[in-house]
């Protein structure tokens, strides 16, 4: 059957899902227009698709005078028309029994006004749409292309390419070209065509979307109801713009990322609630099928859906950030594309996707202790400002359980800064450059450590003295979601990973007193961190959890256990192992509103058991603490002062002040644990 056409609608309007009886009406016009379309006698072989396209559902272009058609030729495969065409069963023109709901997607019509195509005939070049569209002049998200950027030291030289950007470059593949973006950056533009599975693209998006069906738009609004505000790595009017046209403008993987991403709020959406939800299984399979295809062809939609993926729990995290780094760094996300030749839209999209990439390389090198694919003399990307986000308080969903749009958008710049001061604490704190130091020049290893945690540490008191106040722990709004504890809890696991390079040393530390105050230090941290775990609501649990925080919540339960082993009181490790305990117990009573939460419990089950090992080394070795000088470490403890008392501040909620809704620096009394290293100064209160 031949290709529908759309029929002529007002220029301005939108494009509009049919009913399954309006698009029987509407292909019926169509044929009372076309009789030729359904004729059941054999075409002649030029006005009909050869066998290998109608296969793969392909458009059959023959040139004038060939004997084989443009892919054919292109994959030296056999041109034939052999196969009988099987005649297409059809509807009804009359389908009153049926109910009205949206077309699965081997179905669905959506017509555009503008492009007079059907379905199969996706864009082939936005720059040739016609109408209003975000996509003309786009550089990452091309439909027929993609572009990579050009190296200062790699096998093309820049400068050369600079002055060479005609539609057609002497040197290069059949249909690329280069692409001029700025004084200093030039991309080389290639097909897609050719690429791996390239021409399984229509099957896949097909099958992804016949999944979900009838529920792909609802699927689709509720993703940018609750994950998007609050992660928002995607530009949402483009993305409705394709999805209105044909969900086969899409790369395969972000469409089935954002629908596996969605089903996990699926009680959130009135229209869901009463369905059966789709076959998850089913979708990610698909979607990793089509991401290591993906890479072959890297488009910003690429690194979106690798990151969306990554918010699911998976063993392959570290191999596929390391392939998301290198994807990104194809595309240029790694430059300063402040003054490049591109749409505003897709600067602000292409600096939130590489702040994205850079949290997430920088996250997943601490859960999973491995160096960092990043590195700051290779990022020139700059800030984000409020422009960046292209969304605000007008596109707020009102529906109960969304997630507010503006908050979302400060959380995530906050985020974006407290990784960059977590990727200082790595390089200066759990580097291999960084322990070796520290071990062979300085015969204090503790004291060293300290001097040179000091300055991020204040980094870190500064970070949360500014934190808005619309993001404390306790701003709920009514019947709202709220992401704010993945910020909060990020906070806590920086805080801890800071320490616990400090807690590490004091078994070799002969300084009993220095052991003491940071033994106290680490205590207030694992307290604070734990009464904020106490203080969440359901509000923050059934709302989105960036990807690390079921190790963060790990982390807090394993720090307790690496503290305790340095303690030497019978008391103070009873008091360590109630206090952790009652985390567990926490976690335990809260995962049935998040299930990652028993990969956390799981960490922390195995600190514990070789926590109980170590301790009895300690206790049956010569050098174990039981044993090492007992007589003359107990009495110096003994003439310690009082232990510290820590003022009951709440660190999350400071009175607010009357006219400022900034919060002010904590006071030096507030922080006083922290000056309590010897090495640090005893005031560290920031100056207003």
């Amino acid at each position: 059957m031949a290709f529908l056409t759309s029929p002529t609608r007002n220029q301005d309007s939108w494009f509009e899902s049919v009913s399954p009886i309006e698009g029987t009406a509407i292909e019926a016009d169509v044929i009372r227009n076309d009789p030729v379309s359904i004729s059941t006698e054999p075409k002649a072989s030029k006005n009909r698709p050869c066998d290998a396209c109608r296969k793969r559902k392909s458009r059959c272009v023959m040139n004038e005078g060939a004997a084989k058609c443009v892919l054919c030729e292109f994959r030296s495969h056999d041109c034939t028309f052999l196969e009988n065409i099987l005649p297409r069963k059809r509807k009804s023109l009359r389908c009153e029994d049926e109910p009205d709901r949206p077309l699965s997607s081997s179905v669905r019509r959506r017509l555009s006004e503008r492009s007079g195509q059907s379905v199969d005939q996706a864009v082939e070049d936005y720059a040739q749409l016609k109408g209003p569209t975000l996509l003309k002049r786009t550089l990452g998200l091309q439909r027929r292309h993609h572009g990579l950027h050009i190296g200062h030291s790699g096998h093309i030289e820049p400068v050369l390419a600079r002055q060479n950007c005609a539609p057609t470059t002497p040197g290069l593949p059949q249909g690329a070209s280069f692409r001029r973006v700025s004084d200093t950056d030039v991309f080389a533009l290639h097909p897609d065509q050719g690429t791996e599975l390239y021409e399984d693209e229509v099957d896949d998006l097909d099958a992804i979307e016949d999944l979900v069906a009838p529920h792909g738009r609802a699927l689709i609004n509720l993703y940018f109801r609750i994950v998007h505000p609050s992660f928002p790595i995607l530009h949402k009017k483009v993305y409705l713009e394709k999805y209105e046209r044909t969900h086969r403008e899409f790369s395969p993987v972000l469409l089935a990322a954002v629908y596996i991403l969605a089903t996990d709020y699926w009680s959130y959406s009135l229209e869901l609630s009463g369905s059966a939800a789709p076959d998850v299984k089913s979708l990610e399979s698909l979607a990793w099928k089509c991401l290591n295809c993906a890479i072959y062809r890297p488009k910003l939609s690429t690194v979106e859906a690798g990151l969306l993926l990554l918010q699911r729990s998976n063993q392959r995290s570290w191999p596929l950030t390391a392939q998301m780094v290198a994807v990104g760094q194809d595309l240029g996300l790694h430059r300063d594309c402040t003054s490049w030749d591109i749409p505003g839209w897709e600067k602000g999209l292409r600096k939130r996707l590489a702040w994205a990439l850079f949290m997430q390389d920088k996250w997943c090198s601490l859960m999973q202790g491995r160096p960092s694919h990043i590195f700051k003399a290779d990022w020139s990307v700059q800030s984000l400002v409020e422009q960046d986000f292209p969304e605000n308080f007008a596109d707020e969903n009102d529906e109960e359980g969304s997630t507010e749009v503006e908050k979302g958008r400060t959380l995530y710049t906050c985020m974006v800064t407290l990784t960059e001061i977590l990727s200082d604490i790595l390089v200066s704190l759990y580097s291999g450059t960084t322990e070796e130091n520290v071990v062979r020049q300085y015969p204090n290893e503790t004291t060293q450590i300290l001097m040179q945690a000091k300055p991020l540490q204040i980094r870190l008191k500064e970070w949360y003295a500014k934190l808005p106040q619309c993001l404390s722990i306790e701003r709920i709004k009514l019947r709202k979601l709220s992401s704010s504890g993945y910020l909060h809890l990020a906070y806590w696991a920086t805080e801890t990973t800071l320490h616990r390079c400090i807690v590490r040393t004091l078994p070799s530390c002969s300084d009993s007193d220095l052991v003491r105050i940071c033994q106290h230090a680490a205590t207030a941290r694992l307290e604070s961190a734990m009464d904020f775990v106490r203080s969440l609501r359901p509000e923050h649990w059934e709302s989105f959890w960036y990807f690390a925080s079921e190790f963060n919540f790990g982390l807090i339960g394993l720090f307790e256990t690496l503290l305790s082993t340095t303690l030497v009181s019978d008391n103070d490790i009873t008091t360590s192992m109630s206090r952790l305990d009652q985390y567990l117990w926490t976690l335990k009573m809260a995962k049935k509103n998040a299930g990652f939460l028993d990969r956390s419990i799981a960490m922390i089950d195995l600190a514990i058991a070789s926590s109980k090992q170590v301790k009895y080394q300690n206790k049956h070795t010569p050098n174990g603490h039981q044993d090492d000088l007992p007589d003359q470490r107990t009495e110096q403890r003994e003439r310690l002062p009082e232990p510290i008392t820590y003022p009951e501040q709440d660190y999350f909620n400071p009175p607010s002040p009357p006219h400022d809704q900034s919060i002010p620096a904590l006071q030096p009394d507030s922080y006083h644990d922290l000056a309590d290293y010897a090495f640090f100064d005893a005031d560290l209160s920031i100056e207003q």
